[in-house]
This record gives structure tokens, sequence and C-alpha cells, in this order.
């Protein structure tokens, strides 16, 4: 017999599988805040529950955990783990503590189909998207293990970023049950603008989302012109900057935060030159939308065929934004030393999209900045 993981359901979700049972909406409600709030998984514990339905739970329902295949942890503190999805397919989340939150970076799907040349995962080509369920379970794990392991009773994870393996907007069907699941009180409580979406730039899913469930926003933009982020990041064929920043713009109405933050990976020779940041600031500038500039040093990986940029000019490119009046700051790499910094999850997932192949072939050529016409590379190639 087929039992429903209840990790797949929102608390909407499971007042409607509740009612198919018999049962009235509270005791989803009850049910919800066992499972998300206490970290219960054996129907048996939860004793405010009529006997009735916790028999009922037992032959139709699951609360299913990811099993975990590895656990490392960083000399900062910083905790990576590998979960197991099947099929031969392996996500990461990474809990990254500080001072004053803490935060869980969560995986959409095993792999990723977009190819950014200087994320790693991309590299690994795309095998499948998560479930509501798996995408929640990164966070049930981790944060009934943290409490635990640091034996406290209230709440550890303060802040969740969708910013691990995967696209989440190409996700967006189960990403947002997920969201709902993070956000609602009788689960973990998070903020608004405590949870972050980080996207590549899928235009019409940064609609969808603004109007379904605005939540603080990411944007991987990596360039300031079109040409070279047609080479950077290949959606940015499909959706170019101008309608990007458009759907940006569109979506501050609706947002928590009264900001878009751009995500900006430092590369050496590549996107880093002092007119890199004045075309950043002209391109903002002409749109006119609300950001901060989070700018990320590059964790090399050997296929990317890409170097970190220096600090000082990493430091003298942040100068140049925040003397043109945006706010800017330069992502402190945590986690490295087990592989867990920005862009280098890559997990063990299948590769069914020859991403190695297109990857050695888009080495090889940058484009021109008369757009789609390749020409040799220069500084990409070191």
């Amino acid at each position: 017999m087929t039992t429903a993981n209840l990790l797949d359901f929102d608390l909407e979700g499971l007042a409607a599988f509740c009612e198919k049972l018999g049962e009235k909406r509270f005791r989803a409600t009850q049910l919800f805040r066992w499972i998300h709030q206490r970290g219960a998984s054996d129907f048996a514990q939860m004793t405010d529950l009529a006997k009735s339905l916790r028999e009922k739970l037992a032959g139709s329902a699951r609360v299913e955990a990811l099993p975990v295949l590895t656990q490392q942890e960083s000399a900062d503190g910083t905790i990576k783990w590998l979960f197991d999805v099947g099929d031969g397919n392996a996500v990461e989340a990474v809990f990254i503590p500080e001072d004053d939150r803490g935060t869980l970076c969560v995986s959409s799907q095993a792999g990723c189909a977009v190819g950014c040349r200087f994320c790693s995962t991309g590299h690994q080509g795309f095998s499948r998207n998560l479930s509501t369920g798996e995408i929640v379970a990164q966070l049930w794990f981790a944060e009934h293990f943290l409490r635990k392991h640091l034996k406290r009773d209230e709440r550890v994870i303060s802040n969740v970023v969708m910013m691990g393996m995967g696209e989440p907007l190409q996700n967006y069907a189960a990403l947002v049950p997920a969201l709902r699941t993070m956000l609602d009180d009788n689960a973990y409580g998070l903020s608004r603008r405590r949870v972050t979406v980080s996207t590549s730039g899928v235009v019409p899913m940064i609609d969808r989302l603004g109007a379904d469930c605005p939540v603080a926003l990411a944007v991987s933009l990596h360039a300031p012109n079109d040409a070279l982020r047609d080479d950077l990041v290949p959606l940015n064929r499909k959706y170019p900057l101008v309608e990007l920043l458009e759907a940006c713009q569109r979506y501050l109405a609706h947002a928590p935060r009264d900001f878009i933050t751009f995500e900006y990976c430092m590369l050496d020779g590549v996107n880093d030159q002092p007119e890199h940041a004045r075309q950043l600031v002209e391109l903002v500038r002409s749109q006119g939308i609300s950001c901060k500039f989070n700018l990320i040093p590059f964790n090399p990986f050997p296929a990317s065929g890409l170097l970190r940029s220096p600090q000082p000019r990493v430091l003298a490119f942040a100068k140049l934004l925040s003397e043109a009046g945006i706010v800017t700051t330069v992502r402190k790499t945590r986690g490295d030393d087990i592989d867990a910094a920005c862009g280098q999850l890559a997990g063990d997932v299948r590769d069914r999209t020859n991403a190695a192949q297109r990857m050695a072939q888009r080495r090889t050529v940058v484009l021109h900045p008369a757009r789609k016409k390749p020409a040799p590379s220069t500084a990409q190639e070191r």
C-alpha cells in the first residue's frame, strides 16, 4: 500500500489530506506542529491526537526524512550534509552559523540544467526536480539535528536560502508549498524577509512568485551586459538583462524587502574590471531599480577554466559600486575546506544532459560584445 509522505504537504495540503480521512482541520494543525515544531515522525508519539486518527495515519501516511550519506563539519563551524534522493542521486544542504543567525542553504534539484560556467553543480548536469517533501526534509532534518547537537530547545535555523543545488524557479510547483511550510507559524515560523529564493533569472516565474508567495529575492547577475552574461549564465539568452531587471522591478511591489539582491561572482579577468563596475552602475540606474550587490569570491574547480579575482581587485570593484551609492557587500567565504562554499555544491548526480561535453566546448569561446558571435577566448582561459 502506498502511503503519503506528510512532508510533501503545506498546512492547506495537510488539511485536505485529513479531510479525506474524515478529520477536521484543527487535527491537521496539531499534526503539522508535531511534525515540524517537534520533529516527530512516529504517530504514536503524538499523544494529543485521537487514537483513531493515529491508527488511520499509521496505515495511510508517513514522515520520511532523507537518508544522510555523509556529514562534514568545517573548521569554521559550517556543516554540510549529503542526502540520498534515490536512483543514484544525492543533494547537499549546508548550515552556516553566525553570531546573530543560523542560515541553511537548501537544494531544489538534483543537479541543475542552467549550466553557469562558474558553478560546479551546473557542470554535473541535471537529473531531476526534488519533491516538496525532499526540499522540506532538508530543513526538517537540519533543524532537529541541530537542536539535539547544540542542546537547544529554541529554533536554531533563522534563515533559509534556496541557493543550494538547482534553479528553484524551474521547480516551481514543489518550491511554493515548501516555502509556505517554512513561513507557517505552525511549522518553522520564518519571516518572509529571512527566506530567500535565488534565481539565475527565470522571468515568468519571478512574476508568479511575487503573486503567490513573495519572499526575499536574490538574482544571480554576474555580468553587466548581455554579451558576457550570455556566456556565463546561458539562461540570459532566453531572458536578457532588460527583461530580467524589469521583472525585478515588478517583484519589488510585492517583496518583503525594498530591494533586490544581485549576486555577482568575481572572476579573474572576466567580469572584475573597473569598466564592468561602471557598466553595472549604469545598468541599475537606467532601470531605476532599488538593489544591493553581494560580491562573491569565486571558488575554483578544475573544470571551469576560471580563477578567483584577487582580493584587492574585489575591494576596488566594491568601492566603485559603493561610491556610486549602491549598497555593496563582499561575501565571506565559509565552508570551503569541505567544498560547502558558494558554487561548490555538486553532490552525486547522473548527468543526462551531456553537461561536461557542453561545458568543455563553451570554455573555448567567449561571446563578443556583438551578441551571439563567438570570438577566441582571452582572459577566461588561464
